[in-house]
């Protein structure tokens, strides 16, 4: 009876995965070719290097109103617990004026005029051309439409959708660059080029199912997503359960072979066996990219926690005292308090940041007492376990694409999700935040999916030689078994 039951059973995992391995396979395709798109082309999106570089300079003497006066003339109460920054805004004349930009409570924008405190609430299609036409230094541009989103500004990863509609505008020239101007305050907030837009219709579109149809709809992108890759990992590991069964390393079948199989079915049945685990953890780790039932979901700190870290406030001085050095190249300035300290975040058209005081213009001074009773203002309750000041990458605090914030201070305190705080030293800012959750997420999706090793990723093109040859094993799989599934169909139709 039982030696019936598990003939069974093996039979009916041969059928699960000749079955599903059809459609699986196929889309292992699509996902192993997207992928390697993806390490050299990703979605449009704008840096922030790009929108520091493309903002006029700014010029801190016609910025009468300091953020509170600005604040309190627009009838405002209180103050945003969101970023609050100065930078200048072009006109529809092509000049420009100083406005202070953050987002209220219900996370809408908010654009106040430095010069009056008269709110910025809409922006029409002249000015907004004026704006993209200074962003692409003077170049001409031309009115695409104005709307809601479209393929390339859909909301997966999106920070802007409380800015739209949004104004589309060509820029002329050969790279066929296109930028998105917010309807609501006037922000640049996406460009793409022709490059881009293409090479995203073979990767990212392709990977992530971001196509305007499917996308729009939420909860049926999602549960897309979740269903095709689940569909992935049952073919892929009743594969390589069946691969292993097939297997004969030492009771060799005739001639020799280690499988039964002959042409494609062989190369299936051997790079799956090679590969099987690859392709099954690369699957798993992109269905569990998703969150399903809320599994590893980020959480970060709420507002009136973030608003009781930067600790008491006081009136902000306003003009600020900056030497002419300081003030010069600007292209925004943050206004900051942390620990009783006024601070000033300035930033170039490089990105290059600066840390100053607001009341004497010199460096701000933040002491690691300060930054761990902030902590503990963060998270009260909370016992502070340990604190290092990072001064290189770790496995934890890395990044494949995007400037590193070092040297940085890592604040683990010992509260039940084991949370960790990293605090830039120059100025107290909490730049990120972590649990338990979120760095067993980082070995289970960053690592699994995009071999975020630390023995690897700062050694490229090591990195890459490693991507492509198990892109390349995973394609060897899935291709032959495409081959063979559409064979056995053809097969059957006849």
């Amino acid at each position: 009876m039982f030696e019936r039951v598990g003939l069974r059973c093996r039979r009916g995992l041969y059928l699960i995965h000749r079955w599903l391995g059809i459609v699986a396979c196929l889309l292992f395709v699509l996902w192993f070719v997207s992928g390697l798109v993806m390490m050299y082309v990703r979605f449009p999106a704008l840096g922030e290097v790009e929108r520091l570089a493309g903002l006029p300079a700014l010029d801190l003497a016609r910025a009468q109103l300091g953020p509170e006066q600005a604040w309190r003339a627009a009838g405002l109460p209180g103050w945003p617990a969101s970023r609050l920054w100065l930078e200048m805004m072009v006109r529809a004349d092509g000049g420009a004026e100083p406005v202070w930009r953050t987002r209220d409570a219900a996370g809408r924008p908010l654009t106040i005029a430095a010069s009056d405190g008269r709110l910025i609430e809409s922006v029409d299609v002249a000015r907004a051309a004026a704006i993209a036409r200074a962003f692409a230094g003077g170049a001409p541009v031309r009115h695409l439409e104005t709307r809601e989103r479209d393929q390339w500004t859909m909301p997966n990863a999106n920070a802007f959708e409380a800015l739209r509609p949004l104004h589309r505008f060509a820029v002329d020239g050969g790279a066929g660059l296109e930028l998105y101007v917010s309807a609501r305050n006037g922000e640049v907030v996406r460009d793409s080029s022709r490059f881009e837009r293409g090479w995203s219709w073979l990767g990212t579109l392709l990977h992530y199912y971001t196509f305007a149809v499917l996308r729009e709809q939420p909860m049926l992108w999602r549960q897309t997503v979740l269903w095709t890759s689940g569909l992935g990992i049952v073919a892929a590991l009743s594969g390589l359960i069946v691969g292993w069964w097939r297997l004969r390393v030492r009771r060799r079948y005739r001639g020799g072979a280690v499988t039964p199989h002959r042409g494609w079915k062989a190369w299936h049945h051997l790079a799956g066996v090679t590969g099987g685990v690859f392709v099954l953890t690369w699957v798993a780790s992109g269905w569990l990219s998703m969150t399903p039932a809320g599994l590893l979901a980020r959480q970060g700190p709420s507002t009136a926690a973030l608003a009781a870290y930067a600790g008491e406030r006081g009136e902000f001085p306003w003009p600020p005292s900056l030497a002419p050095a300081a003030a010069a190249g600007l292209r925004e300035v943050e206004a900051w308090r942390f620990d009783g300290q006024a601070m000033l975040l300035l930033r170039d058209a490089r990105g290059e940041r600066q840390s100053l005081r607001a009341t004497d213009g010199r460096a701000a001074v933040v002491t690691p007492e300060a930054v761990a009773a902030a902590a503990h203002r963060l998270m009260p309750g909370a016992g502070l376990a340990r604190m290092d000041l990072l001064t290189e990458a770790d496995r934890y605090w890395y990044s494949r694409r995007q400037p590193l914030l070092l040297p940085v201070w890592r604040v683990e305190m010992n509260d039940a999700a084991a949370s960790w705080l990293y605090v830039d030293p120059s100025n107290g800012r909490l730049v990120a935040s972590s649990n338990r959750d979120a760095r067993l997420r980082r070995w289970l999706f960053n690592a699994a999916h995009s071999l975020d090793f630390p023995w690897l990723i700062p050694h490229r093109p090591a990195w890459d030689g490693v991507m492509w040859g198990l892109s390349l094993l995973g394609l060897v799989v899935s291709v032959s078994g495409v081959l063979i599934g559409w064979r056995h169909l053809r097969r059957r139709r006849g």
